[in-house]
């Protein structure tokens, strides 16, 4: 089983990868540079790479976070999760449901669902997930089909699912004091991080934040 007590601490600074936001800089030294300031959380989200390029990277990140203690997702690819050993995998609602990526990963594997209403958080926690990435909360270029969800929305779900959660979706240093109020476990970034070009001082300035 999968410690809450130990999750709800791993996802308090919850990087998600993006190499267009890069740049071309270094992939690999980009995510080391933000795991030593201090990211919690590594999920490898790659939307235009093939299945070989997205486990080679998944298996240089897997001995990355491990040399730095840090917990590693990956992002819908079951199979490369499990030949990598991640540490767990992140479903959407149309990707495979938590009850069959529980079949095949186990049960001391992390599973996070994406929601946006409380119908979804409901089931995924009944599926059996470990965590839910709520949102967008804010308007976002990362990720086009990002519907936003209302604090209104926010609120409910907080009420009727009781499993950790971290809040995604155009959350920047300038809008976060509006989310604070809702007690997340931890904010999921992308642009939030990555898009700066010093992503050393910007998660620095993020474990201050928050």
């Amino acid at each position: 089983m999968v410690d809450k007590n130990k999750l709800k601490k791993t996802l308090k600074l919850y990087l998600i990868t993006d190499s267009d936001l890069l740049k071309g800089r270094d992939f690999y030294k980009c995510i080391e540079e933000a795991m030593i300031a201090g990211v919690t959380m590594v999920q490898l989200r790659e939307k235009e790479v093939d299945g070989k390029v997205f486990l080679e990277k998944a298996m240089k990140l897997r001995e990355l976070t491990k040399k730095y203690n840090v917990t590693f997702i990956i992002n819908d690819r079951i199979d490369i999760a499990m030949l990598c050993d991640a540490d767990g995998v992140h479903v959407g609602q149309s990707d495979i449901d938590a009850i069959s990526v529980r079949r095949l990963i186990g049960e001391n594997k992390i599973i996070g669902v994406s929601a946006r209403t409380v119908e979804e958080a409901k089931k995924a926690k009944e599926d059996g997930a470990d965590y839910l990435g709520i949102g967008a909360m804010f308007s976002t270029t990362t990720k086009l089909d990002a519907k936003d969800v209302s604090f209104n929305t926010l609120n409910e779900i907080i009420k009727e699912v009781d499993i950790p959660f971290v809040l995604i979706g155009g959350i920047n240093l300038d809008n976060v004091n509006e989310l604070k109020r809702f007690n997340p476990d931890g904010y999921a970034l992308v642009s939030g991080i990555l898009g700066s070009a010093d992503i050393s001082s910007r998660v620095k300035l993020w474990t201050n934040e928050i």
